[in-house]
């Protein structure tokens, strides 16, 4: 039997076999802001092992104080050393200084960017545009030593932090170069109770993802709700 007929009858992988992340120790930066909090606790709450980032350890340490759920507290390059996937949830402003100032802490990392680059006027949210594409992108050239992914965009922070709501039926869109890092992702969204991981990508289609936030912010605005995605036939 030569290779190619190996291949045919090889079979095909189930795309929602995910890995086992339970194990795995997740930082967040910009841990102490509404979606890194929301994040963290979310995380928290479902068993992970969570430690919060910021610039400021103390204020890293107060914010894991009340959000409890075993949650720690950090300075930025402290939670990005210790943990094996690393979120960056900082505002889009300080994006680029705090990637440059922790690129060797993030090196062998996987980390995941869920940044959106927005501007806001009299008219509402709109999409910002990086130089190199996408908030992701940009990552994945500040962090050449880094393994990036981008997902948890479209996440309603409120709904994250209220923990009266027990499941957040919402899907995530997961972008990467390696199928096996996206796949580690999908895998913790599917740790939130309700959340679904679906790849949807290599980071190139990162931009439209971040974009489609400011489309979210407009429909959450006129009907007072806190939007998310769910993606049909998968």
């Amino acid at each position: 039997m030569n290779s190619t007929d190996a291949a045919q009858k090889a079979p095909a992988k189930d795309p929602w076999e995910l890995p086992d992340v339970s194990g795995l120790v997740v930082g967040v930066l910009g841990g102490t802001g509404d979606q890194g909090r929301g994040l963290a606790y979310r995380l928290a709450r479902a068993g992970q092992k969570v430690i919060i980032g910021s610039r400021a350890a103390e204020r890293a340490e107060t914010a894991a104080r009340e959000l409890g759920h075993g949650v720690e507290g950090a300075a930025n390059a402290e939670c990005a050393r210790r943990s094996d996937i690393v979120i960056v949830a900082v505002p889009w402003d300080g994006h680029a200084a705090t990637l440059t100032a922790l690129r060797d802490d993030l090196a062998g990392k996987l980390v995941v960017d869920c940044v959106n680059p927005l501007g806001f006027d009299k008219k509402g949210a709109y999409a910002l545009k990086p130089e190199e594409g996408s908030a992701a992108e940009q990552a994945a050239a500040l962090l050449p030593e880094s393994r990036v992914t981008a997902a948890f965009h479209h996440l309603s922070a409120v709904l994250l932090q209220d923990p009266a709501v027990e499941k957040i039926d919402t899907d995530v869109m997961v972008l990467g170069e390696v199928r096996a890092d996206c796949e580690t992702v999908q895998a913790l969204a599917a740790r939130i109770p309700g959340m679904r991981g679906v790849f949807a990508g290599r980071l190139r289609n990162a931009h439209q993802v971040e974009s489609l936030v400011a489309n979210l912010i407009s429909v959450n605005r006129r009907y007072k709700a806190h939007a998310g995605l769910r993606i049909t036939d998968v």
